[in-house]
């Protein structure tokens, strides 16, 4: 009996073992064929239309440096194509069209919509005497002027966000 059971414990060891082996052989089998069967599946980049406001001059260069920073970063995954001014709408119609999804972004100031309500004024040029754009950056990015911005956004039905990143300076007599 006793030599039963030792040639029983010796066949469960060696199942043990060969079970053992198996899983290993499973699981490095399982890995290879993975590294070896995952093709690399090539994504074409999303591309955003964004229309400039400006035919040249700093602005435009503003615009550019933008557009350059944002597709360096993005490492191909997202390419952001800067077209001229009017080439898709009307400088005036630009945030009516990004509303609309006809454009994906415009580079402009908001001051150029005074038709839809005056207080677009307020976050174009400042004041002819008062801030420098420097303050007013600072009024729209820590002094509440983002909050009033999206308040008339809401009041014109329109659903855009907004980056403020560089106010025209003072303009003086208009």
């Amino acid at each position: 009996m006793l030599k039963k059971i030792a040639t029983d414990a010796k066949s469960v060891k060696k199942d043990v073992i060969s079970r053992r082996k198996f899983m290993r052989g499973t699981a490095i089998a399982g890995v290879a064929a993975g590294t070896f069967a995952a093709p690399h599946i090539a994504t074409a980049a999303t591309v955003l239309k964004v229309q400039a406001a400006w035919g040249g001059g700093i602005f435009l260069e503003n615009a550019k440096s933008y557009v350059d920073r944002v597709n360096k970063m993005a490492g191909g995954g997202l390419k952001i194509d800067l077209l001229s001014v009017n080439s898709v709408v009307k400088t005036s119609q630009m945030q009516d069209a990004v509303h609309r999804g006809v454009l994906d972004g415009a580079h402009y100031v908001p001051a150029y919509w005074y038709s839809k309500s005056p207080a677009a004024s307020l976050f174009g040029t400042g004041p002819c005497f008062g801030w420098s754009a420097q303050e007013m950056l600072g009024w729209i990015h820590y002094g509440g002027g983002m909050d009033l911005f999206n308040e008339l956004m809401g009041s014109l039905g329109l659903n855009l966000v907004s980056f403020f990143n560089s106010p025209m300076p003072a303009q003086p007599l208009g």
